[in-house]
């Protein structure tokens, strides 16, 4: 409610909501019922619950909730989900996705990345686009799959800077040492939730090509790809 009034104030307001039906201070209902007044009665608002939601459907819809979507969340119903509720984006994305692909079909990325929910994202959003990811679990063996790789094979390295083993910065200047030149010039962009100009300047030192800041802002990372799958 505080961000919703925040986002009034700035005149940026959110496109969608999605709310846990169970909250520490009120329910997901009360909580729509109160956006609502704020916001009126166009911007979608998806409820997540792990319960049957026919007992609260009643309730829920009269409070302004726009659809239900199950817990546990799975990527896939909540693309589906949101899909359905924003239609104009929904084409949007749709042609997007048809031109990405068209792109990228035949590309293979390395994603350095531990944990599993940022890879299952990351995946999506990259095979989604042609692309074929293949996941390393952390810094060490990030570096030994492109080590054992043939130069080409990869055409880039997403990597997530924060990984046990062996942190993102150490595992880039271990493959610029690599021996063979093609592997060790391979393009390397990291992923951090640290957006700083420090921390881009680090991944520079480093031997990155370049920053993203997570979560993964979709269209920022598609800019870069282009930029450097060229």
């Amino acid at each position: 409610l505080l961000r919703t009034h925040q986002a009034l104030n700035r005149d940026d307001i959110y496109t969608v909501y999605v709310i846990d039906w169970m909250l520490p201070d009120m329910n997901g209902i009360a909580v729509t019922r109160r956006i609502r007044k704020e916001m009126g009665e166009d911007v979608p608002i998806i409820l997540l619950t792990a319960y049957d939601w026919l007992d609260i459907e009643e309730e829920a819809k009269e409070a302004g909730i726009t659809a239900f979507c199950s817990k546990p969340l799975f990527l896939s119903e909540l693309r589906s989900c949101l899909h359905s509720i924003v239609g104009g984006e929904e084409q949007k994305l749709q042609n997007w996705e048809e031109e990405s692909k068209r792109n990228y079909t035949g590309r293979r990325i390395l994603l350095a990345e531990d944990n599993e929910l940022n890879q299952e994202i990351a995946r999506v959003i990259l095979e989604d686009a042609g692309f074929t990811v293949e996941v390393a679990g952390n810094g060490q063996a990030a570096v030994n799959m492109l080590q054992e790789s043939q130069p080409g094979y990869y055409q880039l390295v997403l990597m997530d800077v924060r990984m046990p083993e062996m942190n993102g910065y150490d595992a880039t200047r271990a493959i610029r040492q690599l021996e063979d030149q093609q592997l060790a010039s391979i393009p390397i962009l990291a992923m951090t939730a640290n957006a700083f100009e420090e921390d881009k300047q680090e991944a520079l030192r480093a031997g990155m090509n370049g920053h993203l800041a997570k979560p993964i802002d979709v269209n920022a990372l598609f800019g870069t790809l282009d930029k450097i799958l060229v």
